[in-house]
């Protein structure tokens, strides 16, 4: 006989479930949001300010041999000398490695004085780390399970990289698919939503603009343009694969050549100085964010891309802090902007499709790379968008700027492969 008042009370038992989920959800994720949103909107107050102060004394940058140092020697006390960085947070959510608090102190600290003294790194990195610390700190503190800690640490990364970009859906979207390559958290997606949006908000009450660019020129959807944005995107692909090539294996000569943290730090130093004399400038120091914005206005000249990645590398290898992902936006817009003209695509127009391609390729992020797309540019582009992520995210292989990122799935057949960047074998 069928049983109906059994089927009717596991109906409603399991809606009241995903009710009192919700309902957890909903208010973590608020929590979450204000607490990491306001501590996002000061990480950006601080950068924003000390980048000012070294744009008019140039002279700063000769600090920066003492800035490495004091950075090398705050992980040392803190007992951080093996810092994963944004693979740590990586890690945290997969495996539930133990994320401290003293994550987000240091690399708030050692992210400003990079940028302070004109370190070429970006932001997110930072963001992501900084959120994930404070929100598994959190989770510690209420004693909750190792799954929901895990979901936490993801609302964190959200809210963080949420309040310094000023794209919502994208970092509540980037925080669930960035973990593991062919496969998205969906579990954490209300929380991770609801803290993006809070922490956004936040951030624009206290008046932090969210990043946004300008196309000068979108073509209509045609044949001939898809035929033109096709190379296109398959070069970029390949850019993204010598983007991280080129930051992976300067790190790795620094740590190979050099064992020396100290002297490492010094060296690079040094490197970064010389090369800022050489340039005669800073376009090159820091984020970058006015050379992104001037690919969009101009073409960019050839070199702009290759130094930029060259003073990233060195930065970030020698033992400076920060991410990759905004001068991944460099490099895209200006490679983007200078070789579209070879493929008969406005500048401009290449500038976006480049920056998103790098973003793509680099992060191995399609969905949320489409997402970027249209909080960044509008949706009046989204089917070359839509185009040029799923050629870079195939073409740039199996690669990444986070090593510690799972693949589960092929991109290339729907074939299940679960092996890390790194290429370590999987745990049993």
């Amino acid at each position: 006989m069928y049983d109906y008042y059994g089927k009717i009370k596991n109906y409603f038992s399991d809606t009241w479930s995903s009710l009192k989920v919700l309902v957890i959800w909903l208010f973590a994720g608020t929590i979450i949001g204000g607490t990491v949103g306001i501590t996002g909107v000061a990480f950006h107050y601080a950068i924003h300010f000390l980048t000012g102060v070294r744009s008019e004394n140039s002279w700063v940058v000769f600090l920066l041999p003492l800035g490495g140092l004091l950075i090398v020697r705050l992980y040392s006390k803190a007992g951080m000398v093996n810092d994963k960085g944004t693979n740590a947070v990586i890690l945290a959510v997969r495996e539930n490695e133990r994320l401290p608090f003293r994550t987000s102190v240091l690399i708030f600290v050692s992210t400003v004085i990079t940028h302070f003294l004109g370190g070429s790194s970006g932001r997110e990195g930072a963001a992501l780390q900084i959120g994930g610390s404070l929100a598994a700190s959190g989770g510690r503190l209420l004693k909750l399970g190792e799954k929901e800690q895990k979901i936490l640490v993801m609302s964190g990364m959200s809210a963080c990289f949420a309040a310094l970009f000023g794209t919502p859906v994208t970092a509540a979207i980037f925080s669930i698919e960035v973990i593991s390559i062919g496969i998205m958290h969906y579990s954490a997606i209300i929380p991770c939503v609801v803290s993006a949006i809070t922490a956004f908000q936040i951030s624009v009450f206290l008046g932090v603009e969210p990043t946004s660019f300008s196309m000068r020129f979108v073509p209509e959807l045609q044949e001939i343009t898809v035929i033109k944005v096709v190379p296109f995107a398959i070069v970029c692909g390949l850019m993204s694969r010598f983007f991280c090539f080129v930051i992976h294996r300067v790190k790795h000569i620094f740590q190979r050549y050099i064992k020396n943290r100290y002297i490492r730090v010094l060296v690079g130093s040094a490197i970064i100085i010389v090369m800022t004399l050489i340039s005669g400038g800073q376009k090159f120091n820091g984020a970058g964010g006015d050379v992104i914005a001037e690919s969009f206005a101009v073409r960019s000249a050839f070199y702009l891309c290759f130094v930029k990645l060259l003073f990233t590398a060195v930065t970030l290898g020698c033992g400076f802090k920060g991410g990759e992902i905004i001068p991944a936006f460099f490099v895209g817009a200006t490679f983007g902007s200078f070789v579209s003209e070879f493929f008969g695509i406005n500048f401009s127009f290449g500038a976006g499709l480049g920056l998103i391609a790098l973003f793509c390729g680099a992060t191995n992020c399609p969905v949320a790379s489409l997402l970027m797309s249209i909080e960044l540019f509008g949706i009046e582009a989204v089917p070359y968008f839509a185009l040029v992520c799923g050629i870079s995210y195939l073409i740039s292989g199996d690669t990444g700027l986070y090593g510690e990122q799972k693949i589960m799935y092929s991109r290339k057949m729907p074939e299940f492969v679960n092996k890390t960047l790194k290429n370590k074998k999987p745990k049993n």
